[in-house]
């Protein structure tokens, strides 16, 4: 957790979840310039005049260090070569904010969480509410799914209170809001558990999912919204990332995602688009 000014957020999680190594990247470097013989490293010597089988891959993509591939880097500023390398993190806990400026980097693959398909808790919660009339009930229910990077409860409460103003305007306006909110299977529970928030609720989260049921109000949540998110980049982009996003002119939850990555990416990758001090 860190305030900034006057706020308190939480900070992302992170995993590295698979990589490929940098055995590919100086295999495709030596094909370029026909120098398998002057690797130091046996297997990349042995596909000069043999294909490899499955052992001799395994040896390439275990390799921890490469002449080439620092020479490429540091003194030719040959990067091309690193998009062979590519690794994939876990992200937990970004936010929405942060979203829109990591999206910015095309060179990756990227998969979140949508609010399209994962948005029926809270709307579950606004409908039980309504049953009773009772505001506290959705913002303590709410609060309790831990669901923004923002870290202080009355400010929080703050936050999802004005998704319950969003959410009963719309209400208001929408005849059919109900049907909109919850799936068919589940409107008998409405009649069943009204007047008691807490069993409606729970009714529902046992009951069948509304299908895309954000597409009626994902309008309510804010950049505040925590994301999780499955990234993949080859090591060149991972470079342009790291330079644009670990620093100071950086929107500070970003840079604190980028850190978070950084240090979850072992020193053989590190070595090759971090510069020493």
């Amino acid at each position: 957790m860190e305030s900034v000014y006057g706020i308190k957020y939480s900070k992302p999680e992170v995993v590295l979840i698979q990589e490929t190594g940098i055995g590919v990247a100086e295999a495709a470097a030596r094909t370029c310039y026909d120098s398998f013989e002057n690797s130091e490293n046996e297997a990349i010597q042995y596909i000069e005049k043999n294909m490899p089988d499955n052992s001799v891959c395994q040896k390439i993509n275990a390799i921890e260090e490469s002449n080439l591939l620092d020479d490429l880097a540091w003194t030719y500023f040959h990067h091309s070569i690193l998009e062979h390398a590519n690794l994939s993190f876990l992200v937990r806990g970004t936010s929405r904010g942060v979203l829109q400026e990591h999206a910015r980097h095309r060179m990756q693959a990227i998969s979140v969480r949508s609010t399209r398909y994962t948005m029926s808790s809270v709307i579950n919660a606004f409908v039980a509410s309504q049953s009773a009339n009772d505001r506290d009930f959705f913002i303590n229910k709410v609060l309790s799914f831990d669901m923004l990077v923002t870290c202080d409860e009355e400010y929080n409460k703050i936050e999802i209170g004005a998704m319950y103003d969003k959410l009963l305007y719309q209400s208001k306006i929408v005849e059919d809001f109900n049907e909109i909110a919850v799936a068919k299977s589940s409107l008998g529970a409405l009649e069943e558990f009204r007047g008691n928030p807490r069993m409606l609720f729970d009714a529902l989260e046992s009951g069948k999912k509304k299908r895309n049921v954000g597409d009626a109000f994902k309008h309510i949540i804010s950049d505040n919204v925590k994301v999780d998110m499955v990234v993949t980049f080859n090591l060149r982009s991972l470079k342009n990332y790291f330079t644009l996003r670990d620093s100071g002119a950086a929107y500070f939850q970003i840079r604190w995602l980028a850190q978070e990555m950084m240090k979850q990416t072992p020193s053989k990758y590190l070595d090759l688009i971090i510069k020493k001090r």
